[in-house]
């Protein structure tokens, strides 16, 4: 992977490699090795530049492991790391690979606060200048018991039409997104919710597309957890726009209601700026998708999931910058169909003739 850094060509070398500054001519070298090549081919190709110009760099750059010599292990693995990544190359498999083994480099998070102060940011968000409805605190009954929810959640795609209470919405937002209690984290205090979040940063902000909840408008709504209150952002949702935004999945239409995770990007990296934390980002936000399921499931409604959606479109609708707070999961629920059509059927024995069960 060759980019722009501070004014630098910068090559970075994956699944293993040492990003190194480097001249942009390196680009055009390496064009030359596209497929198994010497130097003397190569040379043919580069025929503007000197053939001593051409073996010193391409013995940089096979140091740098930019480039490998074939029927060596690293070529064997990058062959490897091609199969296996083949589809998703280069944007998943480059930043799978970069963020790894990294650790040695990177202060500790307290250490790093210590000798760089920074302001920490807000611990919550809020829209004091929009209509605002702050929600019933009626508990949830979440009595069901623990293997009665657990084999019970199943993702749902079949709803009735009837509304979802509001004082329902409530308890589930309330569960799943609002604070448990307080702690000094060393650097001021911070929240810790009923799903684990990394160094309980809390980045992941909820924001609801309300379809068919009673008492509450069709719209999409920040959920402001510091006062347990829904604040419009903009209103007016249809089940076409819902289905629309979730990549014309028309289910997601059907739903009483879509919930968007979206991440608040600084609230991570103040404290931990290496790129690999991205990742407890998406963690977070699965593990924030997993609570939700469970706790629709106890309250008796039909949870649904979904990574397919138009990112632009959802972030403008939840007024989203889209750079700093980006959407990173959609939610959903309402009430279960109790004839769903889209239940896939169990297995037979001619469904498992033709499978591989185990492989090395």
């Amino acid at each position: 992977m060759c980019y722009w850094n501070d004014g630098r060509f910068v090559l970075h070398p994956y699944p293993s490699g040492t990003p190194v500054t480097v001249h942009p001519v390196a680009a055009e070298i390496l064009s030359a090795f596209e497929d198994w090549s010497g130097v003397e081919q190569a040379a043919k190709t580069l025929d503007h530049l000197t053939r001593e110009t051409i073996d010193e760099a391409a013995r940089a750059l096979l140091d740098a492991g930019a480039l490998v010599a074939e029927d060596t292990p690293q070529a064997r693995r990058d062959a490897r790391v091609h199969q296996d990544w083949g589809a998703w190359t280069p944007e998943a498999s480059f930043f799978h690979y970069a963020v790894q083994d990294v650790y040695d480099d990177i202060p500790l998070a307290e250490e790093q606060l210590l000798v760089d102060p920074v302001e920490l940011p807000a611990m919550f968000t809020g829209h004091p200048d929009v209509p605002r409805l702050l929600l019933p605190r009626r508990p949830a009954d979440l009595r069901a018991p623990y293997e009665q929810v657990l084999y019970g959640r199943r993702t749902h795609r079949d709803f009735r039409t009837e509304p979802v209470a509001l004082n329902v919405l409530a308890a589930l937002m309330a569960t799943v997104f609002g604070p448990v209690d307080f702690v000094d984290s060393g650097q001021g205090p911070v929240f810790r919710r009923t799903s684990p979040q990394g160094g309980a940063r809390q980045e992941i902000d909820a924001y609801v597309g309300v379809l068919n909840v009673s008492d509450l408008d069709p719209g999409w709504y920040h959920y402001n957890a510091l006062q347990h209150g829904l604040e419009l952002l903009t209103a007016g949702l249809t089940g076409q726009e819902a289905a629309y935004l979730c990549g014309d999945q028309e289910w997601c239409g059907d739903t009483a209601f879509l919930v968007v995770l979206a991440a608040r990007l600084e609230r991570m990296s103040v404290k931990y700026p290496a790129p690999r934390t991205y990742r407890a980002c998406l963690l977070d936000a699965g593990h924030l998708g997993q609570t939700f399921v469970l706790t629709a499931t106890a309250l008796g409604l039909g949870p649904a999931q979904t990574a397919a959606f138009r990112d632009s479109d959802i972030a403008e609708r939840c007024g989203l910058d889209n750079t700093g707070r980006t959407p990173l999961y959609v939610l959903a629920a309402g009430h279960p169909h109790p004839d769903p059509q889209t239940v896939p059927p169990p297995t037979t024995p001619a469904t498992w003739r033709d499978i591989t069960l185990s492989a090395p």
